[in-house]
């Protein structure tokens, strides 16, 4: 499935040991399983009696960094059990588990993300997450559905070409120039709507209004042809390129001269489209290794953000978090910059697993800031982990999680030139009148953005229904009130008009990552995210934390309740 997304922004005798272990291995998460009787929505427990760090962290908790062989191997173990994973779980006879992402922690425990088919078609909304204790004893379950999946045929009455014909319809509804559908539809279980539903998923592509690639999923109800959702596959945001002064970069040595390529973070490389809306792009290339003039008329420059915001975003993800790469496999991206004419966007798809960037209004500012950067590689961590749907209140939780990692590579960084703020794209002049494109501290400054939660807020746009997010990451971590913050003034409100005290930044997003990478889900929306931070937080520092309690506050503050 393509999703993109931009800003608006060993010897024989020694492989049979390791292969006798795994089997064990599996064979105990499985006798675990059926021990413990695991139903949908149980709680990861925080752990007892784990040593905390002089911080007051759970030190156990804290995810362990994996080196992509140890990785590979606790993928390849889940995959081995499987088939008795699904049966202990109590999964029909037409029901697989299919392995996607392993998060381990430091004291041993292993939450392993797994996607769903049945009858050998693919389950929307049928991702799980088994959470096992360090002695193999299973801790809970998360789902993103709790309804039995089970359709009574799998037999469609609507052709594939008619509900080809009506996602098309639907996209040039949207203004989408030349909408074709990508493929032929696939047959899928929509479970996500709570009710599992026989549908058609059809991707049509083409070119979104303001130029950005299309990749518009519609689900069809495989009986009646009636929509069942859409959500759009090209998560997007909006931005221009703002320069942070010299640099290092990482290179390759390539003949007489040297190449945009960084060894040291997985490979990771940035290309010149030069124009075009497709391909790779060419490598940059350059005889000094001296890039760019800091000028936008100089190709070399946008490459140069470009490269810097991947390398500043890879180290932030490994040296805080522990996650080796996006995908945690140890394996880099790569950026393509000067994509199209006059493009004012940056996206991240997928399909290429890359970041694009335009050169912005009359190709005169690329989008190549370091929050527009983190942004875009933060979709491809959430694609990886928990694939929030984009769309709904999923959808605003998906551009939030970029925007609040964003905040924090910004912060990260320590760069004079475009020092860390709760500000989102405020480098880049989107409006015209020197103001950011989003606020952290009262979303509903940038005109359309939702401060605190409503019935309605998951039919706003995603970018304006990420606010409440945004909003309560900031209330969690400089708390309500007037302050200001690196030279930044801020003045946050509260939706019950109580005062939240913030815990710090650092603990909030260690919080929101352990939330994102083990409690949520596809379908994970505002309130199911509040019981997923509580959970994270209870297992960083305690059911009876004040961590814990100012979770709960922030959520308050913004109208999540119980």
């Amino acid at each position: 499935m393509s999703k993109t997304s931009n800003l608006p922004v060993s010897p024989a005798r020694s492989r049979g040991k390791r292969r006798a272990a795994s089997a064990a291995g599996a064979a105990m998460v499985v006798a675990a399983l059926l021990a413990t009787g695991v139903t949908a929505g149980q709680a990861g427990a925080a752990t007892t009696g784990a040593a905390t760090t002089g911080g007051g962290t759970t030190a156990g908790a804290r995810p362990a960094v994996l080196t992509a062989p140890a990785r590979a191997q606790l993928l390849r173990d889940a995959d081995t059990a499987k088939a008795a994973t699904a049966k202990a779980l109590g999964l029909g006879a037409k029901e697989k588990l299919v392995v996607k992402d392993v998060v381990k922690d430091a004291d041993g425990t292993v939450h392993t993300r797994y996607e769903r088919t049945y009858d050998g078609l693919p389950v929307l909304g049928g991702d799980l997450v088994v959470h096992t204790s360090p002695r193999g004893t299973v801790k809970g379950v998360t789902k993103a559905v709790k309804a039995t999946i089970a359709v009574p045929s799998t037999t469609a009455e609507v052709t594939p070409a008619s509900a080809a014909r009506a996602a098309v319809k639907r996209a040039r509804a949207d203004d989408a120039r030349h909408a074709t559908a990508d493929g032929a539809p696939r047959k899928v279980i929509w479970a996500a709507g709570g009710k599992p539903v026989l549908a058609y998923d059809t991707v049509v592509g083409g070119v979104q209004k303001d130029g950005t690639p299309n990749r518009l999923h519609v689900i069809t109800d495989a009986a009646t042809g009636e929509k069942l959702y859409e959500y759009q596959g090209i998560e997007t945001g909006s931005g221009t390129s703002q320069y942070s002064g010299t640099v290092e970069l990482g290179t390759a040595k390539d003949g007489s001269g040297y190449t945009l390529t960084d060894a040291d973070r997985g490979g990771h490389r940035t290309t010149d489209l030069k124009g075009a809306e497709s391909g790779e792009g060419a490598a940059f290339t350059d005889d000094d290794d001296t890039w760019g003039t800091g000028k936008a008329d100089d190709p070399q420059t946008a490459a140069v953000d470009a490269h810097y915001g991947a390398a500043l975003t890879w180290d932030y993800y490994k040296n805080v978090h522990g996650r080796d790469g996006i995908a945690g496999d140890g394996k880099g991206a790569y950026s393509r910059v000067h994509y199209g004419h006059g493009y004012v966007n940056a996206f991240w798809d997928d399909s290429c697993f890359c970041m694009t960037y335009g050169d912005g209004q009359d190709d005169k500012a690329p989008l190549t800031s370091i929050d527009v950067a983190a942004h875009e590689m933060t979709h491809g961590v959430t694609s990886a982990t928990a694939g929030l749907e984009y769309s709904g209140e999923s959808g605003g939780l998906n551009e939030a999680t970029s925007d609040i990692f964003a905040a924090a590579v910004e912060f990260n960084a320590k760069n004079a030139s475009d020092p860390g703020d709760y500000l989102v794209g405020e480098k880049i002049d989107i409006n015209g009148d020197g103001t950011p494109l989003r606020y952290m501290d009262k979303p509903s400054k940038d005109g359309g953005s939702a401060d605190n939660w409503s019935d309605g807020v998951g039919d706003l746009d995603v970018h304006y229904s990420s606010g409440v997010a945004n909003h309560f990451f900031y209330l969690l971590s400089e708390g309500s009130g007037a302050k200001e913050v690196g030279g930044v003034k801020y003045d946050s409100p509260t939706a019950d008009g109580s005062k939240v005290e913030g815990i710090g930044r650092d603990k909030a997003e260690k919080i929101w990552f352990k939330a994102l990478t083990t409690y949520f889900t596809s379908t994970t929306d505002y309130h199911a995210a509040r019981e997923a931070t509580l959970k994270a937080a209870s297992d960083l520092y305690g059911a009876d934390s004040a961590e814990y309690k100012g979770v709960n506050s922030a959520w308050a503050g913004v109208n999540v309740t119980p």
